[in-house]
């Protein structure tokens, strides 16, 4: 069996290593959702990775209603991705860029527009917004008319992408966000042909994917789901039902690879009763496939690898807290712990000021 500092292919993207880098929001782009110089020292920090996936990137303002989050729609994101992209790879790295729509997981102070989903619904808690945490407010459905405008919007994001010199894009299709909202029938109470039968219900993530494809290719698309339990308050009575089909239709388009995120029963940033699908989805799923959630040791991440279930694995917050995090798992170093007061803070603190092996030496 391989190893997890053994090379990849993942699609057209050839990585030096089965560790990713996984999406982890942290809000340092501007109000106007435009990168920053920050970024790009982050990102370019965490280039070890055999592939860094951004964090989760807004394709149209009404899909993004994450406080100083990212966006991918106008000119002057792309141009203020540009040096964050080219920071990686002048450090050697690789990187792909998330596409997000958030659905009903936003709130109209933010994104100026009543927030949209599969069906008229509200998220239980609250949202962040830039005056505080507030309660989600009712989403409304998303009409049949305005789905082929989404399309678009997802195709010009990915355009804007390889524009910024991303070597390819990832659909968010997980945790709860739009295109969750509509696979699950715990969200998605529609009468028309997106909603009822399960094949309807993936249908809007089978016209993203192929829109997004014609755009960058199969080989530079990947998916990110998250198959097993709730999600930010969007649940499904069988998920098996749902989620190996989605497999089977992305193996069947060709995607790069796929990425699953299963939390388990003590999983720290959500918690799953639900046995992990990964074993069933491995088998319909004929591409690469990315495990995600809690792997915090080697041994645990290369038991998977060696069990035939994953291809590679994505760490989160093992990479946010160690940028050379590859280095430090291969040396059996001891990692350092994510300051978790810092996540969101808008500044360097608890962003680009991890300490590195080398540094340390230093």
């Amino acid at each position: 069996m391989p190893s997890l500092f053994d090379p990849i292919q993942l699609g057209a993207i050839a990585a030096p290593n089965r560790l990713l880098m996984a999406p982890l929001t942290r809000g340092r782009a501007t109000r106007q959702h435009v990168p920053t110089p920050l970024m790009a020292e982050y990102y370019a920090q965490r280039a070890s990775a055999g592939l860094i996936i951004t964090e989760a990137t807004g394709i149209s303002q009404q899909g993004l209603g994450w406080p100083f989050a990212p966006g991918l729609w106008s000119d002057e994101q792309v141009i203020a991705w540009q040096p964050v992209t080219q920071a990686v790879h002048d450090a050697g790295g690789r990187i792909v860029a998330q596409l997000w729509h958030m659905g009903r997981q936003v709130h109209s102070s933010v994104i100026g527009e009543q927030p949209v989903s599969s069906s008229v619904t509200t998220s239980p808690g609250k949202v962040h917004t830039y005056e505080g945490r507030q309660p989600y407010e009712e989403a409304r459905s998303l009409d049949v008319a305005e789905i082929p405008g989404l399309l678009d919007s997802y195709a010009r994001a990915t355009e804007n992408a390889l524009a910024a010199g991303f070597e390819g894009v990832q659909i968010h299709a997980a945790n709860g966000y739009l295109i969750d909202q509509f696979l699950r029938d715990g969200a998605n109470f529609r009468d028309d042909h997106y909603g009822g039968p399960v094949e309807n219900r993936l249908r809007l993530l089978r016209e993203v994917a192929i829109r997004v494809t014609s755009v960058a290719g199969a080989d530079r698309t990947a998916v990110r789901l998250s198959p097993n339990g709730e999600s930010q308050g969007v649940n499904d009575s069988d998920p098996v039902s749902v989620f190996v089909p989605a497999a089977k239709l992305l193996s069947d388009l060709g995607i790069g690879f796929l990425e699953l995120r299963e939390p388990g029963p003590e999983g720290t940033f959500g918690r799953s009763d639900v046995p992990r699908l990964s074993p069933e989805i491995r088998k319909a799923f004929a591409g690469p496939l990315v495990l995600n959630s809690d792997y915090f040791t080697l041994e645990a991440a290369q038991e998977q690898i060696d069990a035939g279930v994953a291809d590679a694995i994505s760490f989160g917050r093992s990479f946010l807290a160690n940028p050379d995090l590859p280095a430090r798992l291969a040396s059996g170093a001891v990692l350092n712990e994510a300051d978790m007061a810092t996540w969101y803070s808008q500044g360097p603190e608890g962003y680009v000021d991890y300490p590195t092996l080398e540094s340390v030496a230093a």
